[in-house]
Formats: structure tokens, C-alpha cells, sequence
């Protein structure tokens, strides 16, 4: 059975939000908390899992696999239902946490299969359903920042990521390669082949300041990257942090500066 056929529309530039169309009967899931405002006539329930068809196949056992499968790769146990049990079209909007776009794929482009990062699903129409992509080789799974999991959406209707910063999508021909920051890796079609390798001497992974690994993309198929990965805003955030029990009055001061370098 096909998953539900939704309109959307993009917001913003920096820091999007995407609408999505519900004719009567359709319905979407998206993440916890990912809901931006939702029209009268939009009802939401908290589902086990995606509410794919996949899911519903296997009775009560399937669901809880399916919710199981989210837990293994970093999210939730449950999913949010938004469907339009109205007589007219009605609308739902979602937002990314954190400054960056949103990401729309359409899964019969991509020959209905997807990889992402564990965190880059926003939401999607209902059929598509989640499931966990192990990456087969061992330095993958301790050395890039996506682990051994990634996530894997199949399915034959629209999916929507989100990721930080600038959206690049690249479209590798076969044999073509591509070195990518582990961060910096949001979505991949099947057909990429993904490894992770070493920066190349001891000298560049100590003083390089670029990570001891990178991504190693080889083609045919596409792939999206982001300028701004989450983790790497966090941990500019984190270091200019006021220290715990310091005072931030002045910060912006010269006497501010004065005062935290005499503090260490």
C-alpha cells in the first residue's frame, strides 16, 4: 500500500520550518516535540513506532520491533501521529531544534530507500517506515561520528530531513569519491559506498584540528551534507560557556575580560 500522498511548503532561509497539506484521511508522523502549529481538524495521537504498514503487519509484536528498532538507534520509543479528520484540507507545520534547513525527499526518486543520521529525520508521510542501517565495517562503527547505526527510511512517500547550516547535495557517478568531515555526513542513497579513513600521519590528526577520521563517499548516488553539524555548534557553545560559579556580569566588557582571565 502506498504511504500517504502530502503537499508541503518550505519557510525561512536559516531556519526553516516546513507546512505540510493533509487532504481528508491523510495523516504524517514526526518526531516528539518537532510540531510547530496544527490547524482545527488535525487530531494527534503518540503511536509505538512508525505506523507503517510494515509495522502493523506484525501485530502487537511488530510494533513493539519497530519501536524497538528506534530505542537502538538513539530515539524514542514512540511516534506522533497528525492526521486530518476533517471534511477539508487542513494544515501542520514542523520545525528543526537547532538553525539549519530542511531536507525534502521524495523516496521513489531514490529508488524508496534512504540512509540518514540517527538524528536527521524530522518527519514524514505515513507508510514511510523507519528502520536501522548497520554499517558493516568495524572502524565505522567506533571512529565515525554515526556509529555502528544509522537510520534507513523506505518506503514510496515524501520524507523530510532537517541539518545545520548549508545543504550541499552532491551526485557521485560511479567510481567517484568523496572525503567528508564525519559531522558533516547528513543522507545517502543505498547505492553510495560509505567507509571511514584515517586522516593519513600522526602530524594532521594531532595538530589538524579536522578529527583523526573522515568519510570516505564513493558513487554511483547521492549524497547531502551539511556546512554546520549540531555537534560542532555545541561544542563552540561549550567552550565560551561562563565557567560554573563564575560571574557574567561584564562579559561583553574590558573589565569582563580582564576579570576572566584573572579568574583562569
Amino acid at each position: 500500500m502506498r504511504a500517504h500522498e502530502v503537499d508541503y511548503k518550505l519557510y525561512g532561509d536559516d531556519m526553516q520550518f516546513v507546512e505540510i497539506e493533509l487532504d481528508p484521511g491523510e495523516s504524517v508522523i514526526a518526531e516528539a516535540g518537532a510540531m510547530m502549529y496544527m490547524e482545527d481538524g488535525i487530531e494527534m495521537e503518540t503511536i509505538f513506532g512508525d505506523g507503517s504498514q510494515q509495522s502493523k503487519g506484525g501485530g502487537l509484536m511488530g510494533k513493539f520491533l519497530s519501536a524497538g528498532k528506534r530505542v537502538v538507534t538513539g530515539e524514542s520509543l514512540f511516534m506522533t501521529l497528525f492526521g486530518n479528520d476533517a471534511s477539508g484540507k487542513k494544515h501542520v507545520a514542523f520545525a528543526a531544534p537547532y538553525p539549519g534547513s530542511i531536507i525534502p525527499v521524495d523516496l521513489m526518486n531514490v529508488n524508496q530507500e534512504l540512509i540518514c543520521q540517527k538524528d536527521a529525520f524530522l518527519c514524514a508521510a505515513k507508510g514511510v517506515s523507519m528502520d536501522i542501517a548497520f554499517q558493516k565495517k568495524l572502524g565505522t562503527g567506533f571512529f565515525g561520528g554515526e556509529g555502528f547505526i544509522m537510520q534507513r527510511l523506505r518506503g514510496d512517500g515524501m520524507a523530510f530531513l532537517h541539518a545545520g547550516g548549508t545543504i550541499v547535495k552532491r551526485e557521485l557517478r560511479a567510481g567517484e569519491s568523496l572525503r567528508v568531515d564525519t559531522g558533516c555526513l547528513v543522507a545517502l542513497t543505498a547505492g553510495v559506498n560509505y567507509d571511514i579513513e584515517f586522516v593519513g600521519n600522526v602530524k594532521s590528526a594531532l595538530f589538524g584540528g579536522e578529527g583523526l577520521f573522515f568519510v570516505s563517499l564513493r558513487g554511483p548516488g547521492t549524497v547531502w551534507l551539511q556546512s554546520l553539524p549540531f555537534s560542532r555548534m555545541a561544542d563552540r557553545i561549550i567552550a565560551h560557556a561562563p565557567k560554573s560559579g563564575g560571574s557574567s556580569k561584564g562579559e561583553g566588557s574590558l573589565l569582563g575580560a580582564l576579570g576572566n582571565m584573572i579568574d583562569g
